[in-house]
């Protein structure tokens, strides 16, 4: 398999991915077909083309941080783009648990 195709993959399997909740580097990976390789993941979402739709901003990593400096705009735009999904952060951490998205579990987040 190509490069391009696995970055396909990737970014298909991160269209799955409903507004309101968060993913990891490591599960999109394998949602993907390419387990143990989180890091796959992150260089496929770092060169999505600039005509492709893909909610990037909700993938994060393993820790529910976001991966990108924190003084950064990218950090920023993605931290601003969860928030208005309703996603909350605590201390910069999103909590897995409440708004992580399990394959099985597309239903929306009822509080």
């Amino acid at each position: 398999m190509k490069i391009h195709d696995s970055c396909v993959a990737i970014w298909e399997a991160t269209k799955k991915i409903p507004r309101g909740r968060v993913s990891t580097y490591g599960q999109i990976a394998r949602e993907a077909g390419f387990p143990n390789h989180p890091r796959l993941a992150g260089y496929a979402l770092k060169h999505i083309p600039d005509n492709m739709k893909v909610p990037w901003h909700r993938v994060m990593n393993a820790q529910g941080k976001i991966s990108l400096p924190a003084d950064s705009e990218s950090h920023a735009l993605q931290k601003n783009l969860l928030e208005a999904e309703g996603v909350l952060f605590l201390k910069g951490k999103v909590d897995l648990v409440r708004y992580g998205w399990r394959r099985k579990s597309d239903a929306p987040i009822l509080d």
